[in-house]
């Protein structure tokens, strides 16, 4: 193979569309963008304009925020996922389970803010798991296995 031969996928690359070329190429004359007004000239950007009325994003009243600095990374564990763990024996059952244990175990590639399981899959094996959090349905799977699941995660404060 030489660096002459080297060639792209068909279809992979497109020709730009050649505008203002003559009548003849069907792009001429106008290219493309009809008749007369602010459309067809360049240099046009009216994405939220509607006419001179008030725009909706501006109408609409301006509430909260949201810092997304302060959002928590977390990583998705699917029960089916542990039970497959425990299967090929990288988790023990009824050992405690936490972060440090699924990234050991290769379930996890590495931990993030924390762990948040849902109940997808079903699970046998009784395990103890201590995580951020979890799903209504993961936790009745759990204890329905035997097993236990702690929540890390902070109750709200209270207001008033």
């Amino acid at each position: 193979m030489k660096l002459n031969e080297l060639s792209d996928n068909p279809g992979a690359s497109k020709k730009r569309k050649r505008v203002g070329r003559g009548i003849g190429s069907g792009m001429g004359k106008t290219s493309t963008r009809g008749v007369k007004g602010q459309k067809s000239r360049s240099g046009v950007a009216i994405k939220g304009f509607e006419g001179g009325q008030m725009p909706i994003h501006m109408r609409l009243p301006k509430r909260g925020f949201s810092n997304r600095a302060f959002a928590k990374r977390l990583n998705i564990v699917s029960l089916g996922r542990l039970q497959q763990a425990v299967d090929a024996g990288k988790l023990a059952a009824n050992a405690d389970v936490d972060v440090a244990a699924l990234v050991a175990a290769g379930v996890l590639r590495r931990a993030k803010d924390g762990v948040r399981v849902l109940s997808d899959g079903e699970l046998t094996t009784p395990l103890k798991l201590s995580v951020w959090g979890a799903s209504k349905s993961a936790v009745e799977a759990v204890e329905k296995a035997g097993g236990s699941v702690t929540i890390l995660k902070p109750a709200p404060a209270a207001e008033g």
